[in-house]
């Protein structure tokens, strides 16, 4: 059974509170268990614990009250009962309880208004697998299967991924939904996934959805705050070209999206494979800047023109195309020369399949392998 190093090891928990946020099966319950093997659990996911503490919220003060300062509770699907965050709030303050509170979803503690314990707890998030916390990292088996534990570990994830997406997807973001026009919304998640990657058009979606374009930006807001998907921002700083400012939007895990897009077994070389490699690689990225603590945004740069860049990272500081073919060519560097005529001093990257790492135009070549081996040395940006 492989081991993984989780790189989060939420270390904020050892004199704070902390609210724990990442999709179901990120591996955030395994993570505490790891890291704090002697915290306190409730877990509301058991259904008699939830039972009782949604009859009673005052219970877990009850039960709390004979414990010390020093003692560190963890209540894990914290937005089943936002009721508890009051007695949280109560015991941190009163008892200086320490509380890792583990969510899959804000939104709902933030549509009713409930008590986000005033600043009193960090907020730190949990992401699918990363490349450097697996020992002999299969880059293949990655963007096809995806970087959920589980699903990564799978001989064949189909069915694993059938249920997630079946009872989570379908099931809990609907009922986080609370939209009235269920079809719609339906056809919304298929037309997601079409998305997947791509420059959003909020109109044309609305027209295939049914409804206003204004009603699918709130579908959209609805899968980041459940922490399905996130949306890459134009990079729009751009003087001397006009820049398209649409964002465009990535679900959350490679192997969710090519479950959704029907996409199964990629080969290097074909078209999806291009897609699931690139998507895969700015969920590593995504990653890296979460859990260092970067203050760099992450965007993506296209031109009216034509010209386009997968990603920027921070103000043009470094600048990086994904093509999955084994030789890069002088025309796979166009984009980022383009950019480089506005940005003379950013960093020229295009991460490939190539062999060895090499430099090409000015811009340096870099295996994947090697890139992500950079990445979490923090040798990237």
């Amino acid at each position: 059974m492989i081991e993984f190093v989780r790189v989060q090891k939420i270390v904020d928990a050892q004199e704070d509170s902390v609210f724990l946020w990442g999709a179901r099966q990120v591996g955030k319950s395994t993570l505490i268990k790891n890291v704090y093997p002697n915290a306190k659990v409730y877990d509301l996911l058991k259904s008699d614990e939830y039972t009782r503490l949604l009859r009673r919220p005052q219970l877990l003060r009850e039960e709390l009250l004979s414990f010390g300062e020093e003692t560190l509770v963890v209540i894990d699907e914290i937005q089943k009962i936002p009721q508890l965050l009051d007695e949280v709030h109560w015991l941190i303050v009163n008892r200086g309880i320490r509380f890792i509170l583990c969510g899959s979803s804000a939104r709902k503690l933030k549509r009713i208004g409930t008590n986000l314990l005033g600043g009193r707890a960090m907020s730190v998030k949990l992401y699918p697998l990363v490349s450097a916390e697996i020992p002999d990292f299969d880059l293949v088996r990655g963007i096809n299967h995806g970087m959920l534990p589980r699903h990564y570990l799978a001989a064949n994830p189909k069915k694993r991924l059938e249920a997630y997406i079946g009872t989570y997807l379908k099931e809990e973001i609907q009922d986080e939904a609370v939209v009235r026009q269920l079809a719609a919304f339906n056809r919304f998640l298929d037309m997601a996934a079409q998305c997947n990657g791509e420059i959003i058009n909020y109109k044309n979606i609305a027209q295939d959805c049914g409804v206003s374009a204004v009603t699918v930006k709130e579908y959209f807001t609805i899968l980041e705050q459940t922490l399905i998907g996130y949306m890459l921002p134009a990079f729009t700083a751009s003087k001397k070209r006009r820049a398209i400012t649409a964002p465009k939007f990535y679900y959350f895990d490679v192997g969710v999206a090519n479950h959704l897009l029907h996409r199964s077994n990629l080969q290097q070389g074909s078209v999806d494979f291009g897609h699931a490699f690139e998507h895969l690689m700015i969920q590593e990225l995504i990653a890296y800047l979460s859990y260092s603590e970067s203050d760099k945004a992450l965007s993506y740069w296209r031109t009216a023109s034509g010209y386009e860049v997968d990603v920027v990272i921070g103000n043009g500081l470094v600048a990086i195309e994904f093509k999955s073919s084994e030789e890069v060519q002088s025309k796979h560097t166009k984009g980022l020369k383009a950019f480089s005529e506005e940005y003379a001093n950013a960093r020229l990257i295009v991460v490939s399949m190539d062999i060895n790492p090499r430099i090409l135009n000015g811009v340096e070549i870099l295996p994947a392998m090697d890139f992500l081996k950079l990445l979490w040395e923090g040798k990237i940006c």
